[in-house]
C-alpha cells in the first residue's frame, strides 16, 4: 500500500477497493456493487467478512463483540451506532454477535461481553471490556487509533 491509496472492503459486499486517500471522504461507492463503501453506521461480520475488514482493510476497524442476551450490549448497541458516525470514514465499527460467531470469540479470548477490540494492520492493537456511552467510545477509539 502507498501512503497515497487505501485498501478499503465496502460495507455491503465486502469486496476490496483501492481508493486514494483523498476520497475516503468522499462518499466512493463500490467498484462491484455500486453501493457506499462507507455507510457510518456498524458493520456486522461473520467469519469471512471479519478476515476481510481487519486482515485486508488499511482502516482502523473496532469491533463490538456482543450477544443478544446481554444487558449491557443492548444498552451501549445506540451509543456504538452514533459513535460509528462519528468516526466515520477514518474508523470503521463493527459488530461480532459472539453467539452466532463462537470461533471469532475464541480466536480472541473474548471471556467478557461486551468488549470492544481495536484492529489496525490485522492486529489488535486495544482492547477494553465494559459497557460505555457515545463520548466514552469516541474518546477510546481516537486514544487508541492514532
Amino acid at each position: 500500500m502507498s501512503a497515497e491509496s487505501l485498501i478499503v472492503p465496502c460495507a455491503s459486499c465486502h469486496a476490496l477497493n483501492r481508493l486514494p486517500r483523498t476520497r475516503l471522504a468522499d462518499a466512493p461507492s463500490c467498484g462491484k456493487c455500486h453501493q457506499p463503501i462507507i455507510s457510518g453506521h456498524p458493520l456486522v461480520l461473520d467469519e469471512a467478512s471479519f478476515d476481510r475488514h481487519a486482515g485486508r482493510g488499511d482502516l482502523p476497524l473496532v469491533v463490538d463483540f456482543w450477544a443478544p442476551w446481554c444487558g449491557p450490549c443492548k444498552m451501549m448497541a445506540p451509543a456504538f451506532e452514533e459513535a460509528a458516525g462519528l468516526l466515520a470514514p477514518a474508523i470503521r465499527l463493527a459488530k461480532v454477535d459472539t453467539e452466532s460467531e463462537p470461533n471469532l470469540a475464541a480466536r480472541f479470548g473474548i471471556r467478557s461481553i461486551p468488549t470492544l477490540v481495536l484492529f489496525r494492520g490485522g492486529r489488535e492493537i486495544a482492547r477494553q471490556a465494559g459497557a460505555m456511552n457515545t463520548a466514552g467510545i469516541v474518546q477510546w477509539v481516537r486514544a487508541q487509533a492514532h
